[in-house]
């Protein structure tokens, strides 16, 4: 089953990245490559979360799109990026979020597969 594994930066992780840039990626990298080494990493990317905002367009119900500047959801959440995994099962894939060793957020959704 593929699961997208979608990545949240933190005010914690965005501390720890701007601390030591150097050993945090060493933490993450040691982390999606282990996954990858296993067989179990399908793709995925990281979004550029520091120089550019991002851009929204809303489509209203009557066609109208409406473009603002920032996240589609503000908080202090943004997203970061993601990871598409292989695995047997959603715990699995549960069992591979919780092994991240930074302070993301990472939500867990299957990937919809056409018949």
């Amino acid at each position: 089953m593929k699961f997208a594994l979608v990545i949240f930066e933190t005010h914690e992780s965005r501390s720890r990245i701007q601390a030591d840039r150097a050993a945090y990626r060493k933490e993450y990298e040691g982390w999606i490559g282990g996954i990858a080494a296993a067989g179990k990493l399908v793709g995925g990317e990281a979004l550029e979360t520091e120089h550019t905002a991002p851009a929204t367009v809303r489509t209203a119900a009557d066609g109208t799109p409406t473009v603002t500047d920032g996240p589609a959801h503000a908080g202090e959440e943004t997203l970061g990026g993601w990871f598409i995994i292989d695995v047997a099962d959603r715990q699995e894939a549960l069992e591979l979020a919780k092994s991240l060793p930074t302070p993301e957020t990472v939500e867990i959704r299957p990937i919809l597969e056409s018949a």
